[in-house]
């Protein structure tokens, strides 16, 4: 089935042309590889996977509510005057909704990073990023793949590209420093969805919406350690003119993202009121700290790389997330790592006991 049969509402274009120049770069040192970065691609290389193999879509999934997601994380609404007006078929029909849109923005972020890290390969300059990069490509791919795959199998729904994200794509697409594109796709955006994709693989029941994001996770958790790294050498080689324009990004980006989260399309295709369903959910608690829990991979390595003078501090101030600075990735990552591996065992187990029962 086409994707456009399943758009809930039509996309202003079939395709976005997003209008770039920047220069390829050929490197003809084929040995000057930095450890860091060479342990990455070796690890890239060695967790590449198949979805049709590792994730098991013979699973069923309830059409009202395919992830099993507790309605009080999976509707910002929850718990307002207007979720208490909702019949249960209302209440059913934003389920499915909610996890439609959410999956949907998932899976557009995921085109936007398979875009920029095939735009890393031609424009970074060091030939060990160029091969980690490569790598990421594929990633990004499956990703996409992956997300399209349970949209149009499972959920059945599908949204357009929320306009805060079509932005935050357009600029970082379009400006031809490759130290940008890292910025804007490894840290920011893919900081963001590591722990948007943790919030949904934890309190997803169903194990099917919970596997697929545990497995996008590990691959996710290396695309981030690698922006890290190479903006940590990169970042301290700045003018001060140079840093303040990369922190101004920063703060302009990190309030779109925060702000993108209205999900205003979704209430209004539900026949909910916009403005009333927005005020509710950025009133509301569970909101607030949601909102928060999304900076916890960015605000650490935003201050790790070094772009953190009084306008990122002031701005992360004002979002209550300034206190993250102090929280450890490398722990983060190592969870993720953990996790999806802990899926991977449970499918064996599960699949060990069906061939027993059935020798």
């Amino acid at each position: 089935m086409s994707t456009h049969e399943l758009f809930t509402l039509p996309p202003q274009e079939s395709s976005w042309s997003v209008p770039s120049s920047f220069d390829t770069l050929f490197n003809w040192e084929y040995d000057a590889m930095r450890d860091r970065l060479l342990s990455l691609y070796s690890k890239g290389k060695q967790k590449q996977w198949d979805s049709d193999s590792r994730v098991d879509w013979s699973l069923d999934v309830d059409p009202e509510n395919p992830a099993q997601i507790p309605d009080e994380y999976n509707l910002g609404i929850y718990g307002t005057d207007i979720y208490d007006r909702m019949t249960d078929g209302e209440k059913a029909n934003a389920r499915l909704h909610a996890e439609a849109w959410r999956v949907s923005q998932f899976m557009h972020g995921e085109q936007g990073a398979l875009i920029c890290a095939s735009k890393i390969v031609q424009s970074v300059p060091d030939i060990d990023s160029k091969f980690y990069a490569a790598t990421q490509v594929m990633d990004e791919a499956r990703h996409v793949e992956v997300f399209s795959r349970y949209l149009h199998e499972k959920v059945k729904v599908v949204y357009p590209i929320n306009p805060q994200l079509k932005e935050l794509l357009r600029q970082v697409i379009e400006d031809s420093r490759w130290d940008f594109t890292y910025l804007g796709m490894q840290v920011l955006i893919e900081g963001l969805a590591l722990a948007a994709f943790s919030l949904f693989r934890d309190r997803a029941v169903h194990p099917l919406a919970a596997s697929i994001n545990a497995y996008v996770m590990q691959d996710e958790a290396r695309h981030v350690a690698f922006g890290r790294l190479a903006l940590r050498d990169y970042c301290p080689q700045l003018s001060d003119a140079e840093r303040d324009e990369r922190e101004e990004f920063v703060v302009e980006s990190c309030y779109l993202m925060r702000d993108r989260f209205t999900a205003a399309e979704m209430w209004e295709n539900l026949g909910l009121p916009v403005a009333e369903s927005i005020s509710a959910q950025a009133n509301s608690e569970r909101m607030r700290l949601y909102r928060r829990s999304l900076f916890t991979r960015i605000v650490p390595i935003v201050k790790d790389i070094g772009l953190w003078g009084p306008r990122v501090q002031k701005a992360y101030a004002d979002m209550g997330v300034l206190d993250l600075a102090d929280m450890d990735p490398d722990a983060a990552t190592q969870v993720d790592e953990d996790i999806a591996d802990s899926f991977d065992a449970r499918r064996a187990q599960v699949d060990a006991t069906i061939a027993a029962g059935s020798a």
